[in-house]
């Protein structure tokens, strides 16, 4: 909630889904919540109430209702409208005001430093140093305050709706929840092996699996689960409990709200969202799906040689713990580290896998794997951490957390880096092989208008085992009237190993001379 502009998605116009515009309008009203500049239908399995400020919020807010298409599906008409009270609740009205308003500045206020942080000048780094210290402030004030704005908002849906029809409505979002995570989107992940492209009908087959009963074990496992400190949320038990509700199933609706309320617009956003989500994962899943034909063949022929290397154990555990759910990978990855005590992706495999099995020792060769090669970092501190909850280790999740801000602060002043040319920089010769530096080549000549091009490698100390990043700089041929779009030509021209930027000399002389320097012999694309 509390977004910095309006929210994504389908917004609904006038006339169109009467019946939904008709109830949440009657919702609203009951629950005296503002006017709404829009409602917004996207393709997420949630709801939120956006506000979106004008002028920093000095002329106030427009609010946004926004309403996941797949939470529409799983939900009853009742068991909505509990939802639709309940997101009205944060935008302060009735007697919620406040907690409605810290609610909408605690989530803004993160969007800004985001922004500010990115940008870097000056005064901003002087705001974000100031929010470094009062950050930690903020949190522990508005924490309590935020999980209090949920138990107000459940409680003006009680109002609304009644206490029976919000409870059931939290036991349906959280089993539709757990269904998509652990069921939906893993089946659908296990079939791009048999697919050579993403099935159609995405948001149909999800709306189907949405009304299955579900494990009957999984309500039970959502009502044991512990509170945690960095969810804004109380728990599904705590929430029930303060409504005055007793858990209970809460069985799919013979009728969606999906259903009973967009009429025609329905099927038209099903198709719509399916085919944006098609477009968008194509290419991964294509790629995923040539690459497991190549591991296939690949682990035939590693079973087939009479012997191998230490590198090819290695790669053997790794294809036999993918591919054959029968391997003993255990067993695989103890023998490979056996003959290569060196290779991080074996400490972390096999680390995971012991930490999975409850086996402690695992916590050693997932360190090991981040010792010997950082980028091994992220993977293994997600491994520690879901470690860390299930055992209760309060101690080893601060570990994970201190290491998971180091990495964060490592990352911005690598992105920072990377963004910026200063004085300071220091440049390495460009490292391309010369089929990389005839396609670059090629790219600029493409473009056109340019004389010449140095190109080299900024040192980013912030993250030296990081990606390369280039510093391309060039020299017009001729005079160019608008010199940042046609930087911004050759920048969606390039096709470069890593990040980069693209100058030129102007106002810059020294760096200029320092990249001329490390680049050597210049490009002449306009030869």
């Amino acid at each position: 909630m509390g977004t910095l502009s309006p929210p994504e998605g389908h917004r609904l116009r006038a006339h169109e889904a009467p019946l939904l515009q008709a109830e949440i309008e009657r919702l609203r009203a009951r629950t005296r919540a503002p006017r709404l500049a829009g409602i917004v239908i996207d393709g997420e399995f949630n709801a939120a109430a956006a506000s979106v400020p004008r002028a920093m919020g000095l002329l106030g807010h427009r609010h946004y209702l926004v309403l996941g298409l797949p939470l529409m599906q799983s939900l009853g008409r009742e068991q909505f409208a509990a939802v639709v009270a309940h997101e009205f609740g944060h935008f302060g009205g009735g007697d919620a005001r406040f907690s409605g308003w810290i609610y909408r500045v605690r989530t803004s206020w993160y969007r800004l430093l985001d922004a500010l942080a990115a940008q870097r000048s000056g005064l901003n780094a002087a705001f974000v140093k100031f929010f470094g210290w009062y950050a930690p402030y903020f949190d522990a004030y508005s924490f309590a305050l935020a999980r209090a704005a949920e138990y107000r908002a459940d409680a003006e849906a009680a109002k609304a709706v009644g206490p029976r029809v919000v409870g059931e409505a939290l036991v349906r979002c959280e089993l539709g929840a757990l269904r998509l995570q652990r069921e939906f989107w893993p089946a659908l992940e296990r079939s791009i092996p048999e697919r050579a492209a993403p099935p159609p009908g995405l948001y149909r087959d999800m709306a189907a699996s949405l009304r299955d009963a579900g494990d009957p074990a999984w309500l039970p496992q959502l009502l044991a689960r512990a509170a945690d400190y960095e969810d804004t949320h109380p728990t599904l038990a705590q929430r029930l409990a303060a409504l005055g509700v007793e858990p209970g199933a809460a069985p799919a609706p013979a009728q969606s709200a999906a259903e009973a309320l967009l009429g025609d617009l329905l099927p038209a956003l099903e198709a719509r969202f399916s085919e944006d989500w098609r477009q968008g994962v194509a290419p991964v899943w294509e790629e995923r799906h040539r690459q497991h034909a190549q591991d296939v063949a690949r682990l035939e022929a590693l079973e087939g040689a009479t012997s191998r290397t230490a590198d090819e154990a290695v790669e053997f555990a790794r294809l036999s713990a993918a591919l054959r759910p029968e391997a003993d990978a255990l067993a695989l990855f103890r023998a490979a580290l056996a003959r290569a005590p060196d290779r991080a992706d074996a400490h972390g495999q096999l680390g995971a896998l012991l930490l999975e099995r409850g086996d402690a020792t695992g916590i050693g060769h997932l360190k090991e794997a981040m010792r010997l090669d950082p980028g091994c970092t992220e993977l293994a501190l997600h491994h520690l951490e879901l470690h860390y909850r299930r055992v209760g280790d309060d101690a080893g999740l601060d570990e994970v957390r201190a290491r998971w801000a180091r990495l964060d602060a490592e990352r911005a002043r690598s992105a920072h880096a990377r963004g910026v040319l200063t004085l300071r920089d220091a440049f390495l010769p460009h490292g391309l092989d010369a089929a990389q530096l005839a396609a670059l080549e090629a790219a600029l000549a493409g473009v056109g208008g340019i004389g010449a091009a140095w190109v080299a490698r900024k040192r980013i100390d912030a993250d030296p085992d990081g990606l390369p990043h280039f510093v391309l700089l060039l020299k017009w041929r001729g005079l160019v009237a608008r010199e940042s779009a046609k930087l911004q030509a050759v920048a969606d021209a390039l096709a470069l190993p890593g990040s980069f930027v693209v100058v030129t000399g102007s106002g810059r002389r020294i760096v200029a001379r320092r990249v001329k320097k490390a680049a050597g012999e210049p490009l002449r694309p306009g030869r």
